[in-house]
């Protein structure tokens, strides 16, 4: 095969080559680079670039996926044909292979066009092209016209996530870049990820404007580096605890906060939302990996603090407003598509993270009923009519949720529940019971434990307000928030395997709580329950610095799930105190080792209930 001639275009420019072989045909070639030099001309920071007139060379650029549009179709490539009849380049036939037409059948690839990166619709499909040889006009063979998939999708600086966390109010704001997406390309990206982007920066002109984009070049996931290493304050701590598998975690728990509230108050709910924190995460393979909690609370102002506090340590956390949209919403499309452009609300935006649901007593009926279902498939679906947007049938889309939801619900409002009849339920405020059933782990706060807990959360916030960063409480460990937040990055990482004792544990608990509910109450206890339990076990295995979860650990995750579904259902068999995690209070000298006793009896419990209930339990568990 002779090759007649071979172009290929400079780095600095669009990365097309085009290659004429034997003059009888031509073959579109698109460079996909793998790595660009380390240089600061080749790399983009979303946050600061200029977007001047410079050099168009490919360019690295990591952000953050915020929307992204419909896969559609454009034109790769276009031949057309000389209308002047006795023009050489009027006929599609080809010549045969001899010298004496190479020219002429050269001339005749020349009217082929191809996609430029940049270019719009127009620079390769237009009818006021001139043919080379004669200046006549030119028109398209339709039947030669190649189409290809492209997708719109905005990127932004994931710098903007530290505005949507409302733990501090920044004027700082960022533009969202737009990037082609074309053919393999297009479904790479997901709404919500991080992502690395090579790619050509180009001008595109749609008269009388002119918008500045990036063609994609190649697309690799992206996860900025975290802090893994443990302050020396914490290494110490899990030191002088050693002797007990619940110290660690208690004292972190106990010393949790102090900025919001002081030690003592709302331990269960602090020890909830550091799980929640080291839990949730959503790994290459989607694989998602949340714990959502609700919490049940009169004080909300405090609670919501408090919330937003463990909001800031997160490794993504967006704070949702009432006001906006939670999910996802719809645009048309602004760069000529004309299609719908998917927009992502605050619970894809906090995709590997926390969204921050708030007060569900803010919410409207169609809002709650819209999050319960969300709840239960773990899925968000986008309805697009296809009238609206420029397509023949309506279009139903789904995008996976990978992230947990923190909400309160204050039962002094309006009730969702009129059969509060059974021993231990409580008021769920104005949700209905079913879609608290949907969140993982119910939590209700101790807030009502009379004017002593009242006296000294007023205290605490007037000596906040009056010595603002002076140490409160010079008796229990101090912990920077910077300090946490280190913690809860190395918790996360940390990749955990259940021990056979924690296993039988959670199981047996399993079937003999579905069991007892069944019988008793009429309760069917989901699958769900077993993920839970694991979820909680490995959370608190992680949050005590450890890599196998060990039985104590079950018994952690048994008391938490056994005091929520109490709150939901009632009380069962297996009788448990309504702070079981934390029975005693911790500040005094002996408060620590009377946990231990407390939780030691606790385990005997259980261990009684799954031999009593739980069907083949005397397999595994030895009655003592």
């Amino acid at each position: 095969m002779n090759i007649t001639y071979l172009h290929l275009t400079e780095l600095d420019h669009p990365v097309v080559t085009v290659v004429h072989v034997a003059v009888l045909f031509e073959v579109n070639v698109i460079l996909k680079l793998t790595h660009l030099p380390p240089f600061p001309e080749y790399t983009l920071d979303l946050g600061s670039f200029p977007r001047g007139c410079g050099p168009m060379r490919p360019v690295s650029m990591e952000g953050l996926v915020i929307a992204m549009t419909r896969v559609t179709k454009y034109t790769q490539g276009a031949r057309f044909l000389c209308v002047n009849d006795e023009c050489p380049c009027s006929t599609g036939t080809l010549l045969p292979p001899s010298p004496h037409h190479r020219f002429l059948s050269a001339l005749r690839f020349h009217h082929i066009r191809v996609h430029a990166p940049g270019a719009t619709e127009s620079a390769t499909v237009r009818n006021d092209f001139s043919c080379m040889m004669c200046s006549s006009q030119l028109k398209e063979d339709v039947k030669f016209r190649v189409l290809g998939d492209k997708q719109l999708v905005e990127l932004i600086h994931v710098k903007a996530l530290d505005v949507l966390n409302g733990h501090q109010q920044s004027s700082l704001r960022y533009q969202s870049v737009t990037l082609f997406l074309r053919d393999e390309l297009c479904n790479l990206m997901r709404i919500g990820r991080l992502y690395r982007v090579l790619g050509i920066p180009a001008h595109v002109h749609q008269w009388p404007n002119i918008t500045w984009s990036v063609e994609a070049n190649s697309i690799r996931l992206w996860e900025p580096e975290h802090p893994h290493k443990v302050s020396v304050r914490f290494q110490e701590l899990l030191k002088a605890t050693a002797s007990s598998p619940w110290r660690f975690s208690a004292i972190v728990a106990h010393c949790f906060g102090l900025d919001v509230s002081p030690p003592g108050l709302y331990n269960t709910l602090k020890l909830g939302l550091l799980l929640s924190l080291v839990q949730t995460r959503a790994d290459a393979k989607e694989t998602c990996h949340n714990l959502d909690l609700l919490i049940i609370t009169t004080n909300t102002l405090v609670l919501d603090r408090l919330l937003t506090y463990s909001l800031g340590l997160a490794i993504r956390g967006v704070r949702h407003q009432a006001s906006g949209e939670m999910f996802a919403s719809l645009s048309r499309d602004e760069h000529g598509a004309g299609t719908a452009n998917i927009h992502a609300g605050s619970a894809l935006l906090a995709t590997g993270g926390i969204c921050m649901v708030g007060d569900l007593g803010c919410y409207k009926k169609d809002k709650l009923d819209s999050i319960q279902s969300v709840l239960e498939s773990r899925t968000v679906s986008v309805f697009i009519p296809g009238k609206k947007y420029g397509e023949d049938a309506d279009q139903q889309l789904s995008f996976p949720l990978h992230c947990s939801f923190w909400a309160l619900t204050d039962p002094s409002q309006r009730s969702g529940r009129t059969d509060l009849t059974v021993l231990g339920t409580a008021e769920m405020g104005p949700i209905p019971l079913k879609l608290a059933d949907n969140f993982g782990l119910i939590i209700r706060s101790r807030d009502m434990m009379g004017e002593q807990a009242l006296l000294a959360q007023t205290v605490h916030t007037l000596q906040q307000s009056v010595q603002p960063g002076k140490p409160l409480y010079p008796s229990c460990w101090e912990f920077s928030s910077q300090n946490y937040q280190e913690l809860v990055a190395h918790a996360r990482s940390l990749q955990v395997e259940l021990s056979p004792g924690a296993e039988k544990m959670i199981h047996g608990y399993y079937m003999a709580s579905r069991r007892v509910r069944t019988q008793s109450q009429g309760v069917k206890i989901s699958v769900a329950s077993i993920k839970l339990l694991i979820s909680l076990a490995e959370a608190h295995c992680k949050l005590s610095l450890r890599t196998q979860v060990l039985e104590e650990d079950a018994v952690i995750a048994v008391l938490l799930c056994e005091n929520s579904v109490t709150l939901k259902h009632g009380a069962s068999a297996l009788i448990i105190p309504p702070d079981a995690v934390f029975p005693c209070d911790l500040e005094d000298v002996d408060g620590l080792p009377r946990r231990d006793m407390a939780l030691d009896m606790l385990h005997q419990n259980i261990l009684r209930f799954i031999y009593a209930y739980a069907p083949g339990a005397n397999n595994y568990i030895t009655e003592e």
